[in-house]
C-alpha cells in the first residue's frame, strides 16, 4: 500500500472510533481527517461529494470511497487484514450477524443513550436504555467460556461492538451486571494498537 487511507471522522463518534480502532490494530496506514459535525461540514460539499447521505466514517483508499463504519470494516479486513474476517461459513456468518447488531441494537441502545445525554439528541432515553439492556443481556449470554464473539481470535465482530459499548455508562447504561462483555472489553483493549475513543465525562474510563 502506497498512500495513506483518509479516513473522515469526528472523534466521538463510535461508528469512527470502531475504523480508527481496526487501522490502529491492523497496521493499517492511515490518516485522520477531522469532519467539523457541530459547524454542519457534513452536509455540505466538498463532504458531499464523498458521501451523499451526509454521514461520518467515509474512508478514501486511493480511487475508492467506501461508506459506513461495517462496510469499511469489512472493506479493511478483505483488503489489509484478512485474519480478521473468516472465511469459514459458519463464522462468516456470524460476524455478519454480530456486524447487523451493531447496526440496530447498539445503534439504538447504547450509542441512542449516548446520543442523549452527550449531544442532547431529542429520543427516548428509556426506550434506548432498554434496547441497551436487551442487547447486553444477548452478548453477556453468548460470550460464557468464550474470549472473542467469533472463533479463537479476533475479528471484526469484537471491533465493531466496542465503541458504543465501551461507552454505554456515558448514556447512563451500566456494565456492572455484565461481567463477561467486561472482559471482552478488557481484551480488547489489551491489544497491540488498541487507541482508545475520548470519554466525555470527567471521571468515565475511556
Amino acid at each position: 500500500m502506497s498512500n495513506a487511507i483518509r479516513i473522515h471522522n469526528f472523534p466521538r463518534s463510535g461508528h469512527c472510533h470502531r475504523v480508527e480502532l481496526f487501522a490502529n490494530l491492523t497496521g493499517i496506514n492511515h490518516e485522520l481527517v477531522f469532519v467539523d459535525l457541530a459547524a454542519g461540514e457534513h452536509k455540505k460539499e466538498p463532504f458531499l461529494s464523498l458521501n451523499p447521505a451526509g454521514k461520518v466514517p467515509v474512508i478514501e483508499d486511493d480511487e475508492t470511497v467506501v461508506r459506513d463504519s461495517n462496510a469499511i470494516l469489512v472493506y479493511l479486513a478483505r483488503k489489509y487484514a484478512p485474519d480478521w474476517l473468516p472465511t469459514d461459513p459458519a463464522e462468516e456468518a456470524e460476524v455478519q450477524r454480530f456486524l447487523s447488531m451493531a447496526a440496530n441494537e447498539l445503534a439504538n441502545g447504547p450509542a441512542a443513550a449516548r446520543l442523549v445525554t452527550v449531544f442532547g439528541a431529542q429520543l427516548d432515553a428509556e426506550k434506548a436504555q432498554a434496547i441497551a439492556a436487551y442487547v447486553f443481556d444477548i452478548l453477556e449470554t453468548h460470550l460464557d467460556g468464550r474470549e472473542w464473539l467469533v472463533g479463537q481470535t479476533p475479528s471484526v465482530a469484537d471491533v465493531a461492538i466496542y465503541s458504543y459499548t465501551a461507552h454505554a455508562p456515558e448514556g447512563n447504561v451500566s456494565l456492572d451486571p455484565y461481567p463477561n462483555i467486561r472482559a471482552l472489553l478488557k481484551r480488547i483493549e489489551a491489544l497491540p494498537g488498541f487507541v482508545a475513543m475520548p470519554a466525555t465525562k470527567v471521571g468515565l474510563a475511556a
